[in-house]
């Protein structure tokens, strides 16, 4: 007996030994086989969004091309004038700026701060003597705006590396000259109007396809398998469509010489064409049609789970039609509604192409600025600043959406 227990003690570590062994190697292997779709990720989706998405912190043009500046400005309270030694600075930094042909870098981003900066450093830069006594009577004599507390401020909060100049501009804020944060002025306040139309724009998007999405997917989840099979097909069928085609069709059915004007006024109920194309009435409907298979496959597949029998239950038990719906089914498809509403809401917020070929001017959404800012004005930062902005509002959805159906957790039949 002890001998026995002797062995079967000494085994016990050694079996441990094995088991762990086991274990890191499965786990080796997982991570091998993982790997090279970490890397593809890494370098072609998490990479290329990481660095567009830094650019709304990273603030490197005027301290690259003008560090002498930045560095007398580090110490400066911002109360009066810098002192001489800025001015000197400036004077030498702009010289060498000129010379290296970088001069265009600092001024286009001191530009966005104030309107006016870059033809401000140009015209300074230009007109600066060869032989300077004083450079603050230099740069003032040149140009009055140096003598101004708000320009130096410019390049003070300009100074880099990081700062949150672009971040407090998408949300229409800035620092003023005491550093403080204010509102934007009115004329350039543009940015939180045009995110509540996004937020406005996805929420009836949302419900449309929630109202119009629903009855479809019971009708499904209810027939049998070949007849719902056919209709799935329709459902599917936009899928194969290219967006750019089943936008464009839009614009052909809703224009004033469209399929839908002309059969209105054929059949005598309006007397003149109705405008249906570019405005918001159109957004919500090409962006319902295109966004509404996303609706219905989440809520079929989970109606197609739905035991007929719990309905039949109730029924027996005396509960009237619309009891049974509110009271058995309509609980038990919430996890389908709000998969479907999470998914059509998120692609809501970032669509670009189709508001900006069937609506208005007063009818794009962020993504439109962030195009804007990125392809036309290329300025990267405020457009990384608004992607920020858009991928935080979607975290943020993901978060409530986890909270209220619970990722993970299992729900009681």
């Amino acid at each position: 007996m002890i001998q026995a227990a002797t062995v079967e003690t000494t085994e016990i570590p050694a079996l441990k030994r094995l088991l762990r062994r086991s274990q890191r190697r499965q786990q080796v292997t997982a991570i091998a086989l993982v790997a090279p779709l970490l890397v593809f990720l890494l370098l072609t989706y998490i990479g290329p969004i990481g660095a567009l998405l830094s650019r709304g912190i990273l603030d490197p043009e005027v301290p690259s091309v003008l560090p002498r500046t930045t560095a007398a400005l580090a110490t400066w309270d911002g109360r009066e004038l810098p002192p001489e030694v800025a001015f000197a600075a400036l004077v030498a930094d702009m010289r060498e700026a000129r010379s290296a042909g970088t001069l265009a870098a600092a001024a286009t981003r001191l530009n966005y701060d104030i309107n006016g900066f870059r033809s401000l450093m140009f015209s300074t830069a230009r007109r600066l003597p060869a032989e300077i006594d004083s450079a603050r009577d230099t740069l003032i004599g040149i140009d009055p705006k140096w003598g101004e507390r708000e320009t130096w401020a410019a390049i003070r909060r300009a100074s880099g590396p990081v700062g949150d100049f672009y971040l407090l501009a998408a949300l229409d804020l800035r620092r003023d000259a005491d550093g403080n944060i204010v509102a934007a002025p009115e004329d350039q306040a543009i940015f939180i109007d045009v995110i509540a139309r996004t937020f406005l724009i996805s929420g009836v998007v949302t419900a449309l396809c929630l109202v119009l999405g629903y009855p479809v997917a019971y009708v499904l989840a209810t027939l049998p398998a070949r007849s719902a099979g056919l209709l799935m097909i329709f459902v599917l069928l936009p899928f194969w469509t290219s967006l750019l085609v089943r936008t464009a069709a839009w614009v052909i059915v809703l224009q004033r010489e469209g399929i839908v004007n002309s059969l209105l006024l054929g059949i005598g109920i309006i007397e003149q064409p109705l405008e249906m194309i570019f405005n918001r009435f159109a957004v919500y409907v090409a962006m319902t049609h295109i966004l509404l298979p996303f609706m219905i496959l989440p809520l079929y597949s989970v109606m197609k789970g739905i035991p007929a029998v719990h309905l039949r239950a109730a029924a027996s038990l005396g509960a009237p039609p619309f009891t049974v719906f509110r009271r058995v089914y309509l609980p038990q498809t919430l996890p389908g509604i709000g998969a479907g509403c999470l998914l059509v809401f998120i692609q809501a917020l970032g669509y670009y192409i189709t508001p900006a070929l069937v609506g208005g001017a007063e009818d794009q959404m962020i993504s439109y600025l962030i195009a804007f800012y990125a392809s036309r004005t290329i300025n990267w930062g405020m457009a990384a600043a608004l992607s920020i902005l858009l991928l935080a509002a979607t975290l943020v959805l993901c978060a409530v959406y986890g909270r209220l159906v619970g990722f993970g957790r299992v729900r009681p039949g």
